[in-house]
């Protein structure tokens, strides 16, 4: 996966000019890649059981530049990281909202607590995933022994965690296509069962997430067992799981054209002013941008193997900040300035209390009644 190696004779190192496809091979054209040939005929392994090589002189020497992406990505990190702290506050607190105000229990609000609970997942996995990466890269960089540290618990748990982000990180894309599942259904389905489709969707958001991650761990562990797996350097064992999630994203993108092709029928039919349902469409449509993760759909327009340069830092950064930030994006607008949480939670506070909880603009989708009392009928 670097260079084509020709035969070499026993107990001899054999060299390969550097890879033309570096972005910096005009400064290493003449610098070569070497592999050792063994007694035994067949190549020298490293201490991950891949035939060692040596490409120092093929590595980009252009320091400043070096330093350049470092610093950028060390920005992205900070930068994601701040923005999945702060949705996990606001995910907690819709959360806690959601569980004390028994009346607001019904099938589209458990659906919300589920979702809220994998953007929670998804949160503490990616941080404590980077704390494990910066720890063991740490030990690296101070000197360690590497293939004394890799055979450490540190690696181990690193593994761990890495594979139940990946899970995680599935599940909150899972739950996010049955919230358009369940509106598709709501508005397009006649004889729709929302008790009985409840059980269906638990094991979608759940459950179909561990169908493509296992295989994706037996793969890595078989056949690219290097360092913690935070490498993707063969892209087919990547499209494991990657191929389901841009199924999942592809179908919530399509059920989204189809809610807002019925939003432009029913604002019509109500022969409403042309500016007020221009307004409303606007309206419902960015109210569901975040509920369905329709940015990603954008997002993957751009696969990441053919994005260089500016346009792969630009497209990342962008990415990582809608990704970090939606959590808390999609609890303020569906929990915590909900008309009707508002009003449940005004209730509550004023019978315990004797208060009064201000008033915060409304962010209700237009959808049909729930069939359960405690959930209005929205506007559409």
């Amino acid at each position: 996966m670097y260079v084509c190696w020709g035969d070499a004779a026993v107990n001899t190192t054999h060299a390969e000019p550097c890879p033309y496809y570096l972005p910096w091979y005009p400064q290493v054209r003449d610098g070569l890649v070497f592999r050792r040939c063994g007694p035994d005929g067949q190549w020298v392994q490293d201490e991950t059981d891949k035939p060692w090589r040596d490409h120092s002189q093929c590595e980009n020497i252009d320091p400043e530049q070096e330093q350049h992406q470092a610093w950028i990505l060390s920005q992205l990190r900070l930068m994601y990281s701040v923005g999945y702290g702060i949705s996990l506050v606001a995910l907690v607190v819709a959360l806690c909202i959601l569980a004390v105000l028994r009346r607001l229990c019904c099938t589209r609000n458990l659906i919300h607590c589920n979702l809220f609970v994998s953007f929670i997942l998804r949160a503490v996995s990616l941080l404590s995933r980077d704390a494990l990466l910066e720890r063991q890269h740490s030990g690296i960089q101070g000197g360690e022994d590497v293939a004394a540290l890799l055979r450490e618990r540190t690696l181990l748990g690193c593994r761990v965690a890495q594979t139940v982000t990946q899970y995680c990180v599935a599940a909150n894309y899972y739950w996010l296509l049955v919230e358009g599942l369940y509106l598709h259904n709501l508005l397009l389905v006649l004889s729709f069962s929302e008790e009985a489709a409840l059980p269906r969707y638990m094991v979608l958001g759940w459950g179909a997430p561990i169908l493509f991650v296992i295989p994706w761990v037996v793969m890595r562990q078989l056949y690219e067992n290097t360092h913690c797996w935070e490498r993707n350097d063969n892209r087919l064992y990547w499209w494991i799981i990657r191929s389901p999630i841009l199924l999942a994203v592809l179908v919530n993108f399509i059920i989204f054209l189809r809610i807002l092709r019925i939003l432009v029928l029913k604002l019509r039919a109500n022969q409403m002013r042309r500016s007020d349902r221009k307004y409303r469409l606007a309206k419902s449509t960015l109210t569901l941008i975040p509920l369905l993760g329709i940015h990603e759909a954008v997002f993957n327009l751009i696969p990441e193997e053919s994005a260089r340069g500016r346009v792969r830092y630009s497209k990342l950064g962008l990415e990582l900040l809608l990704s970090s930030f939606h959590g808390l994006l999609v609890s303020v607008l569906y929990c915590i300035c909900n008309k009707e949480v508002q009003a449940e939670l005004r209730k509550k506070i004023q019978d315990t209390f004797g208060g009064e909880l201000p008033s915060c603009a409304s962010r209700s989708i237009p959808l049909p009644a729930e069939k359960r009392p405690c959930c209005r009928r929205p506007d559409v």
